[in-house]
């Protein structure tokens, strides 16, 4: 079965600290993705994180990674081209073309999100890249690559058809009152329809 990752953002969440919890009991892997903290609050955070669960890639900070001996990471393509990731376990990337999925294969990327996928209000007004993109990327790398992007139950085997190793999931996971559920919800259409 496909993997599902949870994407974080707290502003999309009551208790952040107790979703990482309910998503940790879940064993529901999570990229801590908080773009608008500062290093010092990502580190706080992620600190937290941390204490909840280990089965968490951390974003955008690597100093942090490396601080808190956290050797999985996940970085926006400019700063995977910028910056030494030798000695990380995982490494992730975040990218929007074939040509850049091929320069973050090529750069020492473990896997990469493609996206975003499908209409989400994360992009709003942007027009989705489809799953024609998502279909051509997977066929052209050699790493595992997690569709991103409006992922629902209904349209997350849709991604995976296209190929995709697994999605990505945020406003679902961030903004449900039952996490077990949405979870669910995930797993069946996923079991179901391929």
């Amino acid at each position: 079965m496909c993997k599902i990752i949870s994407v974080t953002n707290r502003q999309l969440s009551g208790n952040f600290m107790q979703r990482i919890n309910e998503l940790a009991s879940l064993g529901v892997p999570i990229i801590l993705r908080e773009k608008d903290l500062s290093e010092s609050e990502y580190t706080e955070l992620a600190k937290k994180a941390l204490a909840i669960t280990d089965n968490i890639t951390l974003h955008t900070y690597i100093n942090t990674a490396r601080k808190l001996s956290h050797m999985k990471i996940h970085l926006p393509l400019r700063l995977l081209e910028e910056r030494d990731i030798s000695g990380f376990a995982t490494v992730g990337a975040s990218v929007h073309s074939v040509e850049e999925a091929l320069k973050a294969q090529a750069l020492g990327a473990t896997y990469i999100t493609a996206g975003h996928i499908f209409a989400t209000d994360c992009k709003k007004g942007v027009p989705p890249r489809g799953l024609a993109f998502l279909k051509e990327v997977c066929k052209t790398v050699k790493i595992p690559v997690y569709a991103i992007g409006g992922i629902t139950p209904e349209n997350a085997c849709e991604a995976v058809s296209a190929g995709a190793y697994g999605i990505c999931v945020m406003s679902a996971f961030m903004q449900t009152y039952d996490v077990r559920t949405v979870y669910n919800d995930f797993r069946t259409s996923l079991i179901t329809k391929n």
